[in-house]
């Protein structure tokens, strides 16, 4: 089947010759190329009253004078006195037939009485006829009837390829205020193929097996079709943002061997009635005139959010015509036979249950955080075009940035390179990423602020009730260092290897808030008053007990029920799933659950009340203690709290980061913990 729809013809250039464009513009030149010929030549010189009166008047030398469209005067003089004139290099170009001398007279009723008073006083000279001529230039009036036509079809030739431009630019068709109902997806085929593939997508290795099955069926529609197997109709890749769906597209694009329609949800959304409805009309029309070929539709929840059920609370009859038509596109009485939808979306929960039905999402991607191995993959994709430390080593990476997306590892080596060209290196080493990974997480190191000494041993103490109490728990993540310079918005901040895990039971849950809530117990037992320093403290820990007791059924009082909205449509309801009783149970649950946390923190810390404090003391001193000080001070972990080993060249790394702390503080000449 041809492809040469108007939308989709590749551009061509036009035939050498003279278009109307160029036309115009010849017209416009000769009309001013006229003009100036008429005015060429010699010409009558520029004068004044006063003076062809006292020079020429006076000495009886003019011919005539004659009014030209009642504004000038022209002066004629007798061929004898022009003769003389001509001789004077003064008078070179004086024209010798004609006007040799021109004048504005201003007001012409003013003028005749000047004229007049002049002859009536000097009788003696001979009288000088005085005539009128109403004169028009034929260039003139051509260039004056004809430029503002010209001028109009100028403008309007302009706007309309300025249209076409915006029609056509960027591959789709919906500039201009008369495509204002054309989609505007970017369509990529053989001609502008994009070169992403899957070997750039790093990690992912199950949602790059489902997503390549797509391309097979397009590649090899015969091999499906003789099991009496059909094509899927359309595939929806969800997941968390900045896990690479929007790449998973482009791989798509860059492996299937068909055309490839891209274009954006907030796209098919416009403040004219009816242009979303007719846009994914028109997506659809293209779409089927380039079939086999896949339709992407980036960030789906735009324009696919659930309908509402309450006509006059929260509707929105654009879009939801647009979901309709889209809907019936996909799936309605019409075929779309080869046309393959994919599309992308972190909201799935809010999706219209038509939407997701078989038929027309067969089937959902999950796209979720990768594992380590799939996180080294990704290092190794970002750190290709890097200058590296050839002792760098990608696992090691990896290991360090658990819960990272593919986006937040970029963001990584972005910074890490930052941070190696900032202190004039010519590679990125090992604590370049360290580094990054810190100010990603924890914030800029900002020294420059001044806190007073009160405050630093607080926040010094807050910080030792946090590294105990972990320590301390045996399900409480592994501490890996610990430090009170001011990152961000905090005055401190503690780092933890936390387990790559898929559940979590009640008793991580509790040892994990009694974690959060060690500073908080920290600061009340050896200041006895209370801080705005945990308010982040609280709120982790009261969203936990939250969970536990409304989502997750770990409350004996309230039981084995979940108030957890997987479908998103209570955000459509005003009020709450459950009762005033039931709402005043969770609550008195939740201070129950974070209340015991506190008290479990401030038991641990009481017991290791000597090594807390000891830590603390260290946290003054040199600002920094890792994982190898809280050891010394509190001993190993007991046998049952023995966590995943951490890797060695973690370890390794942190060791060197601790003997420069160390060195750093020795250097320092700074008041002791007992001063402070």
């Amino acid at each position: 089947m041809a492809n040469n729809t108007p939308h989709n013809r590749p551009p061509q250039r036009r035939p050498a010759g003279f278009r109307p464009v160029t036309w115009g513009y010849l017209l416009i030149a000769a009309l001013i190329i006229g003009y100036w010929m008429m005015g060429s030549g010699s010409s009558p010189k520029e004068s004044t009253w006063d003076e062809v009166r006292t020079e020429y008047l006076d000495r009886n030398d003019v011919e005539k004078i004659v009014i030209i469209n009642r504004e000038t005067a022209e002066v004629y003089l007798k061929k004898s006195r022009v003769t003389e004139l001509l001789n004077d290099p003064k008078y070179k170009s004086l024209p010798m037939e004609g006007p040799q001398f021109v004048f504005n007279i201003g007001s012409l009723d003013y003028f005749q009485k000047n004229f007049e008073r002049y002859e009536m006083e000097y009788p003696q000279f001979s009288r000088v006829p005085l005539s009128f001529e109403t004169r028009r230039s034929v260039w003139t009036d051509i260039l004056l009837t004809f430029l503002p036509f010209i001028l109009i079809i100028a403008l309007w030739i302009f706007i309309m390829r300025g249209m076409n431009r915006g029609a056509g630019g960027g591959g789709g068709v919906g500039g201009g205020v008369f495509n204002v109902g054309k989609a505007k997806a970017q369509m990529y085929d053989k001609d502008t193929k994009v070169k992403i593939t899957f070997k750039d997508v790093a990690g992912l290795q199950e949602a790059k097996v489902e997503i390549m099955e797509i391309v097979d069926f397009l590649k090899n529609p015969k091999k499906y079709s003789d099991l009496g197997g059909k094509i899927p109709k359309g595939a929806l890749l969800v997941g968390p943002p900045g896990t690479g769906k929007t790449l998973l597209a482009k791989a798509v694009a860059g492996e299937a061997d068909v055309p490839f329609f891209s274009i954006s949800g907030s796209d098919f959304v416009e403040m004219f009635v009816g242009v979303g409805a007719s846009r994914v009309r028109d997506l659809f029309r293209q779409a089927k005139e380039k079939s086999p070929c896949i339709v992407f539709i980036d960030e789906i929840d735009a324009i696919g959010r659930a309908r509402s059920k309450n006509a006059g609370y929260t509707s929105n009859d654009e879009r939801e015509n647009t979901l309709n038509q889209l809907l019936t596109e996909m799936d309605g009485f019409g075929t779309n036979a080869g046309v393959i939808i994919l599309a992308a979306t972190n909201r799935v929960d809010i999706l219209d249950k038509a939407l997701l039905r078989a038929g027309r999402f067969d089937r959902q991607i999950q796209v979720e955080l990768p594992e380590v191995g799939e996180r080294a993959e990704i290092f190794k994709v970002h750190l290709r075009n890097l200058k590296l430390d050839p002792s760098l080593d990608t696992d090691f990476l990896a290991k360090q940035t658990p819960g990272f997306s593919g986006a937040d590892i970029a963001n990584v080596c972005n910074e890490a390179a930052l941070i190696a060209a900032r202190n004039n290196k010519n590679q990125i080493e090992k604590q370049d990423f360290l580094d990054a990974i810190d100010r990603i997480v924890g914030g800029l190191e900002r020294r420059s602020v001044v806190i007073t000494p009160e405050e630093k041993k607080r926040t010094a103490y807050h910080e030792a009730g946090h590294a105990t109490v972990s320590w301390m728990l045996q399900y409480a993540h592994p501490l890996l260092k610990v430090t009170i310079i001011p990152r961000g918005r905090a005055l401190g901040a503690a780092w933890y290897l936390p387990d790559e895990r898929h559940m979590t039971t009640r008793e991580q849950f509790m040892d994990e808030m009694a974690a959060t809530m060690g500073g908080r117990a920290a600061e009340m037992i050896h200041f006895g008053v209370l801080s705005t320093g945990a308010i982040s403290d609280l709120e982790k820990a009261t969203k936990a007990a939250t969970a536990m007791v409304a989502y997750y059924g770990m409350s004996e009082v309230v039981g084995n029920v979940s108030y957890y909205d997987s479908t998103g449509q209570n955000e459509f309801f005003a009020g709450k799933p459950y009762s005033e009783q039931t709402a005043e149970l969770i609550d008195a649950e939740t201070k129950r659950l974070t209340q015991e946390s506190y008290e479990t923190a401030v038991r641990i810390l009481r017991e290791n009340e000597k090594g807390f404090l000891e830590l603390a003391h260290l946290l003054l001193d040199r600002e920094v203690i890792f994982t190898e000080d809280v050891e010394r001070i509190l001993g190993p972990r007991p046998k049952t709290a023995e966590p995943e080993k951490v890797p060695e060249a973690i370890a390794e790394a942190l060791k060197k980061e601790r003997e420069q702390a160390i060195a750093v503080a020795d250097d320092t000449d700074k008041p002791s913990a007992e001063q402070v």
